[in-house]
């Protein structure tokens, strides 16, 4: 049997970036999002965002891929918000998204970094957030 502790930070965006997560409804949201992991057999760590974007922090196995695990938590959330009709307007979440390794050293900084999200957002907005996770971990001339 193979040993694999895979750790991946993802975050990504409302559909233009539109502030539809308000805190009642990421409350929910988030609980539906972790539930739908269990179920899938991702191992969700830990989950916070704020009003246009979450951070996810999960542990991959041998079988699955980034791609799969945003595609199967992306599309059912939002179907499900949709569904459940928790915002006014038809709610997606935008295509693109950020994956980044975590060391296992790591991984307590970063479920503390996604836990003070509200915290963090009074001080600088998700574009600006966004732009210094592209920079750190090099992806040049993207949303620029």
């Amino acid at each position: 049997m193979p040993y694999i502790k895979i750790w991946i930070h993802l975050i990504w965006a409302t559909k233009n970036r539109q502030p539809y997560l308000t805190k009642e409804i990421r409350a929910k949201v988030f609980s539906h999002i972790r539930e739908n992991a269990k179920e899938k057999g991702i191992h969700l760590d830990f989950i916070n965002g704020y009003k246009e974007h979450i951070h996810i922090l999960i542990s991959m196995n041998q079988e699955q891929t980034i791609a799969k695990i945003v595609y199967l938590l992306k599309g059912e959330s939002s179907h499900w918000i949709n569904k459940n009709k928790l915002t006014k307007h038809k709610f997606s979440w935008q295509e693109e998204y950020l994956a980044a390794s975590v060391s296992h050293s790591a991984v307590d900084r970063v479920r503390e970094y996604i836990k003070t999200q509200e915290e963090h957002h009074r001080l600088k907005s998700f574009t600006e957030e966004f732009q210094i996770f592209m920079d750190k971990y090099g992806f040049e001339n993207v949303g620029k």
